[in-house]
């Protein structure tokens, strides 16, 4: 079930119950960045884990996130503003594709679930939530 905004996230949670859904995954839409915490807490009421783009969810109570690094973005983007304002039209600058990603593994959600985390993958991630 697919679920574009506050309003619709009720009807989702009901659906995945009735559809046994064995996750949910969140991705980079900033309406539920803004409402991750109800997100989260439907989904665990739910006793969904939840997997997202955005690293905020994995504090917030996801099992874990995977997805373009925000500092790195938001380091991009100030070279694009440099270069703006030096004068190169925007139409100029090339487009990028993200090229650094992050890897958030919550280990207490984990718990929360009964589920284990091979090492291999805790390993391979930039940050574990204990």
């Amino acid at each position: 079930m697919k679920a574009e905004g506050l309003q619709e996230l009720e009807s989702a949670f009901a659906a995945a119950r009735r559809e046994r859904a064995g996750g949910l995954l969140v991705l980079g839409d900033t309406a539920f960045d803004s409402y991750r915490a109800q997100v989260i807490e439907m989904a665990h009421g739910s006793r969904l884990p939840v997997i997202s783009l955005i690293p905020r969810f994995a504090p917030a109570g996801a099992l874990m996130t995977y997805g373009p690094s925000p500092s790195e973005m938001f380091r991009r983007a100030a070279f694009y503003v440099d270069r703006i304002l030096k004068g190169t039209k925007p139409g100029d600058i090339p487009v990028e594709q993200p090229t650094r990603f992050e890897l958030v593994i919550n280990l207490r959600t984990a718990k929360t679930f009964g589920l284990n985390i091979r090492r291999e993958l805790l390993r391979a991630a930039d940050h574990v939530i204990q």
